[in-house]
């Protein structure tokens, strides 16, 4: 929504576009203030994505969150277990899952 504002606001105006799509001025302008001045959250995740990718692949993509926080404490990267976490998750990366094992469902009787 934020890209076709700034895309065409030179030619209608900031309000006028949010008026046609029911979209609050002022959520635009608080997007726009965060993208300039981002949290310390933000700012912390953009450090330790790329050291949790490098741990990961160093060790051929098998670890998963536990492990890969554990690698990442022994390199003195301080990091909590749920943010490593977290930020695997977005970046779509799982540890190995052991072989064969399936979810049966329960017989009931």
């Amino acid at each position: 929504m934020s890209l076709f504002i700034d895309a065409n606001r030179d030619r209608f105006g900031v309000e006028p576009i949010c008026r046609a799509l029911q979209f609050a001025p002022s959520t635009y302008y608080a997007r726009k203030e965060r993208e300039r001045n981002p949290c310390a959250r933000a700012l912390r995740d953009r450090e330790l994505v790329p050291e949790i990718r490098r741990v990961h692949e160093e060790n051929l993509s098998v670890y998963g969150a536990e492990k890969t926080w554990r690698q990442l404490g022994r390199e003195g990267i301080a990091a909590p277990r749920c943010q490593v976490e977290r930020l695997m998750r977005a970046e779509g990366l799982r540890g190995a899952i052991r072989g064969g094992k399936r979810v049966r469902p329960r017989q009931r009787g």
